[in-house]
């Protein structure tokens, strides 16, 4: 697929996938939707970074990308068009990372709350903007939210649809960490090269279980725990990470 919407490039084992239409703060449309789901299939990297070009991360459904607005099909198009990229992004076989640099809004706020994590800009904000168009927060905000902040704030942030400034929203949980502007690239670059070089099958199936806990009971998750660990345990990646802990090196993970 040619991209209009969005850029993609990999270097040093990490697929960076940018949001395009700075225009209107890369506002989601179903042409970046489908480049989008275009690109985490065609991701070779060990760690992918979702980001979006100029001041906003996304701001969300494109409201304007209907003939007419008021006849929008909502349920068809999270059912058509959200869940399958939701799903690409939870689903990825390496570990993804939104790189909030400006405005995260309505579906742009949650499709960064879905990535396994989040870095933002301290300048970045969050905002479930759904009921200021008298809508409910969408493409998996109802799932994530409660579960990162605790239901009283996520009825909050959904009721009021009130700006979460980073900082806020790092120390809440909603987010792994609030950096400087000012060397914010760098930061997640790095962040993003020590995901890429490390141990791939690992983190695959950390993510399975951690995703998976909160529908499991505790017998459920330690038995998933345990069959888990003994695919880790029987990896080349577990027998190179034993040998450089012995031998006092850095390990050079290949991935399986």
């Amino acid at each position: 697929m040619e991209f209009q919407t969005i850029r993609v490039n990999e270097s040093g084992g990490v697929t960076r996938i940018v949001m395009n239409r700075p225009e209107v703060m890369n506002a989601l449309s179903a042409r970046m939707r489908r480049e989008l789901i275009a690109a985490f299939d065609g991701a070779r990297g060990r760690a992918i970074v979702l980001t979006g070009e100029g001041r906003a991360f996304c701001s969300g459904q494109d409201l304007q990308d209907a003939s007419d607005v008021q006849a929008v099909d909502f349920e068809r198009i999270l059912a058509e068009e959200y869940v399958p990229l939701l799903s690409r992004i939870t689903g990825a076989p390496v570990p993804v990372i939104a790189a909030v640099n400006g405005v995260a809004a309505g579906a742009g706020a949650n499709l960064a709350l879905a990535c396994d994590v989040v870095i933002a800009a301290e300048t970045a904000s969050f905002i479930q903007a759904f009921t200021r168009i008298g809508l409910i927060p969408d493409a998996g905000g109802t799932h994530w939210l409660p579960r990162q902040i605790g239901l009283a704030r996520a009825m909050g942030a959904a009721l009021f649809a009130e700006k979460i400034p980073a900082r806020q929203a790092a120390d809440w949980g909603m987010i792994w960490e609030a950096v400087p502007e000012a060397g914010f690239e760098a930061h997640v670059a790095a962040r993003a090269a020590h995901l890429a070089a490390g141990p791939t099958l690992a983190y695959a199936a950390l993510r399975q279980a951690l995703r998976g806990s909160f529908e499991q009971d505790l017998d459920g998750a330690l038995a998933q725990e345990a069959r888990l660990q003994g695919e880790c345990g029987a990896s080349a990646d577990f027998r190179e990470g034993l040998a450089a802990f012995l031998e006092k090196r850095a390990p050079r993970f290949r991935g399986g």
